[in-house]
């Protein structure tokens, strides 16, 4: 199960550079359900996700680079190419902001992970977050896979 928000930022936080990131390319097989095939650095993984906003299901198997290739051709729609930056929170909780390449350039979202609804709705965003856009799949990243340029 994946419990997150999701909020826009429009400025970059000054020491972004100092934190650890991973650089990812997903690509969506469908959208529903969502079924997506991703490279983190070195690592390859195949998502399905089923329907929701801030709690749905998610489920990831490992591939292999050949595999993730091979999926990764059959891809409908845009291939989504960011930067996933890690920035820890005092309460132990990460913040996974991400910074998109093109065709979204400019484009940057952060993610908060939870272990529950309740402390997802708990959560007080901190104050360099912009817009919350949880509710909205208009930015979940199947949408922007089908997003036309």
């Amino acid at each position: 199960m994946e419990i997150e928000r999701k909020f826009l930022i429009s400025k970059l936080p000054e020491n972004l550079e100092t934190y650890p990131f991973h650089t990812l390319e997903q690509a969506y097989l469908c959208t529903e359900p969502v079924v997506r095939v991703r490279r983190s650095d070195d690592e390859y993984i195949l998502t399905y996700k089923g329907k929701g906003l801030m709690t749905r299901e998610e489920y990831n198997l490992p591939l292999t680079a050949e595999s993730y290739e091979h999926l990764k051709a059959k891809a409908d729609g845009n291939i989504i190419c960011k930067r996933r930056y890690l920035i820890p929170l005092e309460s132990g909780l990460t913040i996974e902001l991400d910074v998109f390449e093109p065709p979204f350039q400019g484009l940057v979202l952060a993610e908060v992970e939870f272990p529950s609804e309740e402390e997802a709705r708990a959560f007080l965003p901190p104050d360099w977050f912009g817009e919350e856009v949880t509710w909205s799949t208009e930015y979940h990243n199947s949408t922007l896979s089908q997003k036309k340029w």
